[in-house]
C-alpha cells in the first residue's frame, strides 16, 4: 500500500506545481516568437572548403533525371563497344566514407566511390539490379506517375529477390545521378501521422488537421504535392511513438497548448522528416521532441537533426535543426519520481548503443545531451514515455507536458 500511496503523493505535489494554463502559454509564446527569427541554413558544403570532398543531392526534374540517366546508359554503351565491358561508379554509403559537419550539424557524405562491373561474379548480380532500377526510374519518369518502393520491388522478385536489395540499390541510383530520392519518382508507403493546428493543400484539397480523429492524418509520400502550410501553433511536438501521440491526440492536447504533433511511430521515415522541415521552414515553429528515456529514443532524435548514415547523401533535405529535446530525459526519472517498477534495466546491447552514442561528434557539441546520456548509461535504467502513466493515464497531457512546458524544461 505504501509504494501506490507515495506515486499518488508525486503526482499531486507537480499538479499543485502548475500554474493557470494562460501563464503556462505566456512561457511559451516567448519562445515561438524567438523562433520567428528562424532562418534556413544558407551555407553549404562549399562555402567551408572541408579538407574531405563531399558528395550532396539536389532535387530534379523528371526531364533532368531521364537525361542523367541517358547519359549514363550512352556511356555504357560506348564502353561496351570499345570492348572494355560496362559497370558503375557507384558512391559508398558506408560509415568510413561519413563525415559530420559541425558548422551544418549534419552527417554528410564523402565523395569516395567504388566501381561495381558486370562482369565480376561478385557484383554481377547488384550491377543487373542497378540498371533495371534505371530502366524503371526512366519510366516512372516519362509517365510522370509515382510508385512505393513495394510496387518496384514487385516488378522484378526474381531479380531483387528481396525488397531490402532494391531499396539499397535505390539509395545507390540516387547517389549515382546526384538527386533527391523523391526526384526518382519512389516514395515509402505511408507511416507518419501529424494532428493539431495546421492546415494546408494536399494536391488540391484543403486539409484541417484538427478534424483528423485520434489517428491523425497520414502524411503523404510525395511532399511535393504540400501546399499552403497555415498554422496558429505556438510549438511543434515531435513524438517517438504512436502510443503517446494518441494520448494526446484524444485529450486534444493542441487545443490547451496550441500545437502540431507528429510522429513517425518510430523509426524516422523520409516522408516524415520531409513534413517536419517543411513546417519549420514555412512555419517557423521551434520544435520540441518527446522520446522514450533510452540510447535509442536519443538515436530518433539525432536522425531528424543530423540526419542518417544509410541517407546522409540527403542530409540537406532531410534535417531538420534546433529540435530541444524535451523528454523522457534520464534526469526526469527521479525528479518526476518515476516508479521503480516502471525503469528497465539496460541490456549489453542498450550499454554499448549508449556508449558508441558517447562518441558521436553530434552528441559531444551539446553538453547538456552528453551529460544526460552519461547519467543513462551510468544509472543503466532507461524508461518508456508510457511509464508516465503509472501516475494516471492522462499524467502525460495533464501535468509531465504542460510542467515542462511551464519550466521551460527542454535542452
Amino acid at each position: 500500500m505504501e509504494a501506490p500511496r507515495k506515486q499518488a503523493q508525486a503526482a499531486l505535489a507537480f499538479r499543485k506545481r502548475l500554474k493557470p494554463d494562460n501563464a503556462i502559454l505566456a512561457t511559451v509564446r516567448k519562445i515561438a516568437d524567438s523562433a520567428k527569427s528562424y532562418k534556413p541554413q544558407t551555407q553549404s558544403l562549399a562555402d567551408l572548403n572541408l579538407p574531405n570532398a563531399c558528395k550532396e543531392v539536389v532535387d530534379l526534374s523528371c526531364a533532368s533525371v531521364m537525361a542523367e540517366i541517358e547519359k549514363t546508359i550512352i556511356n555504357i554503351a560506348r564502353s561496351i563497344l570499345g570492348g572494355n565491358g560496362f559497370g558503375y561508379s557507384v558512391p559508398s554509403r558506408s560509415s568510413a566514407n561519413q563525415l559530420y559537419v559541425q558548422e551544418l550539424d549534419r552527417i554528410v557524405l564523402k565523395d569516395k566511390a567504388s566501381f561495381r562491373p558486370f562482369a565480376n561474379m561478385a557484383s554481377v548480380r547488384k550491377t543487373t539490379i542497378t540498371t533495371r532500377i534505371l530502366q524503371l526510374v526512366h519510366q516512372l519518369c516519362k509517365k510522370q506517375i509515382h510508385v512505393t518502393k513495394r510496387d518496384l520491388f514487385y516488378t522484378d522478385v526474381k531479380l531483387f529477390q528481396e525488397q531490402g536489395q532494391s531499396d539499397s540499390v535505390l539509395d545507390d541510383v540516387s547517389c549515382m545521378l546526384g538527386c533527391t530520392r523523391s526526384s526518382l519518382n519512389v516514395v515509402a508507403s505511408e507511416k507518419g501521422v501529424v494532428v493539431g493546428r495546421l492546415v494546408f493543400v494536399e494536391d488540391g484539397d484543403r486539409i484541417d488537421c484538427t478534424k483528423m480523429g485520434v489517428g491523425g492524418k497520414a502524411i503523404p509520400p510525395n511532399i511535393d504535392k504540400v501546399k499552403d502550410m497555415e498554422s496558429d501553433a505556438l510549438f511543434i511536438l515531435l513524438v517517438e511513438k504512436d502510443a503517446a501521440f494518441m494520448r494526446l491526440a484524444e485529450d486534444r492536447f493542441y487545443n490547451r497548448f496550441p500545437c502540431v504533433i507528429i510522429t513517425a511511430k518510430g523509426q524516422p521515415d523520409v516522408a516524415t522528416r520531409l513534413f517536419l522541415k517543411k513546417m519549420k521552414t514555412d512555419l517557423k515553429l521551434p520544435v520540441l521532441g518527446l522520446v522514450d528515456s533510452d540510447p535509442y529514443g536519443l538515436k530518433i532524435l539525432s536522425v531528424y537533426m543530423s540526419g542518417s548514415k544509410n541517407m546522409s547523401y540527403d542530409s540537406s533535405n532531410l534535417t531538420t535543426p534546433d529540435i530541444k529535446w524535451l523528454g523522457v530525459r534520464p534526469s526526469d526519472l527521479n525528479k518526476y519520481k518515476i516508479p521503480e517498477q516502471c525503469r528497465l534495466p539496460m541490456t549489453d546491447q542498450d550499454i554499448k548503443t549508449g556508449k558508441d552514442l558517447l562518441e558521436e561528434d553530434f552528441i559531444k557539441k551539446d553538453p547538456n545531451w552528453h551529460k544526460e546520456l552519461e547519467v543513462m548509461v551510468k544509472t543503466k535504467e532507461k524508461a518508456e514515455i508510457q511509464a508516465l502513466s503509472s501516475f494516471g493515464f492522462q499524467y502525460l497531457s495533464e501535468v509531465y507536458l504542460p510542467m515542462k512546458l511551464q519550466e521551460r524544461d527542454w535542452i
